[in-house]
């Protein structure tokens, strides 16, 4: 099931990631479970969603917060039913954890970093001993092909916690960067597909650029991801039409990036400047009209060729 063809059907999938899909098959294939670690739009579940598809494994998927406690993930007795029956193995209802251990699906955990310690001591055991013990049920063992695979952004402190050694010790760590403008601007035109055809290659580098030099900003402290280029072109495509205008008009690429990424970035603690300030100052480098030099005729051409 883990093999080169089917890497090579990941490759048509996903945009790139080479590397990241040979690690993280590598390891699904040994038994091992995965925490993938990355900033926010570097497309983590994307490439599970697409190892699971491709080696016919279920996709179990648990958002973490500091609401997911142990009866959530586990599962729990149907108050109404053990009222009129008790506490028979028919009335419990399966959490996602049962879900994914009865099945033999890959669980996905998203941020685990923000999951209560109590919770998390629930995964680490299921990690160690390949089942869980639940009250009045047993214990539930973990069907062939389960795994645990967790994500976490270790660049946004806010609501998280430091993620204890134990699970360290039971995952393999796969990090995950953002990747090449050249790939960012190929998941742009794969995701926006008709939008940008109509800004063009020229357009759509040009919000790749704008997104990635947010990351680099001394302003600010974590930058859009390329789901902000994204958003870019397709507003703006939408924003031309209503205008009646091109897609690349200042005022459609200016709206279009301070509506796409204003949201998307963190300034960084003590600056005076607003992320709108930022926005428009991301604009002005990369789709702002050229200034026209005292040897030009007075033409001026879009700032989308800068990128």
């Amino acid at each position: 099931m883990y093999n080169p063809e089917l890497l090579a059907r990941l490759g048509s999938q996903v945009v790139g990631r080479r590397r990241e899909l040979e690690v993280a098959v590598a390891a699904l294939g040994a038994g091992r479970h995965l925490l993938l670690e990355g900033p926010p739009g570097t497309g983590k579940s994307t490439l599970l969603r697409a190892v699971a598809e491709a080696t016919g494994h279920d996709f179990v998927f648990v958002e973490g917060n500091a609401e997911l406690t142990p009866a959530r993930l586990v599962g729990s007795f149907d108050p109404a039913a053990v009222m009129n029956d008790g506490y028979v193995p028919s009335n419990f209802i399966d959490g996602p954890l049962l879900t994914a251990l009865r099945t033999g699906s890959l669980l996905y955990v998203e941020e685990i970093n923000r999951i209560p310690e109590e919770t998390l001591n629930v995964l680490i055991g299921v990690m160690s001993e390949a089942h869980v013990q639940v009250p009045r049920i047993g214990s539930i063992a973990a069907s062939e092909g389960f795994r645990l695979v967790a994500a976490m952004n270790p660049f946004d402190a806010v609501g998280t916690a430091r993620i204890a050694s134990a699970v360290y010790d039971r995952c393999c760590r796969l990090v995950m960067g953002y990747q090449s403008a050249d790939d960012e601007a190929l998941v742009v035109a794969r995701e926006a597909t008709d939008a940008a055809a109509v800004f063009g290659a020229g357009g759509v580098l040009a919000a790749v650029a704008m997104v990635r030099d947010s990351r680099e900003h001394a302003d600010v402290r974590t930058g859009s991801s390329v789901r902000g280029a994204i958003d870019l072109v397709l507003v703006a495509h939408q924003l031309a039409e209503l205008r009646s205008t091109e897609v690349l008009d200042p005022g459609v690429t200016l709206d279009a990036s301070l509506l796409a990424l204003s949201g998307r970035i963190r300034l960084r603690d003590g600056t005076r400047r607003t992320p709108e300030d930022v926005v428009t100052e991301l604009w002005e480098r990369h789709f702002a009209p050229a200034e026209p030099s005292p040897e030009s005729d007075g033409s001026q051409e879009g700032g989308a060729g800068k990128a």
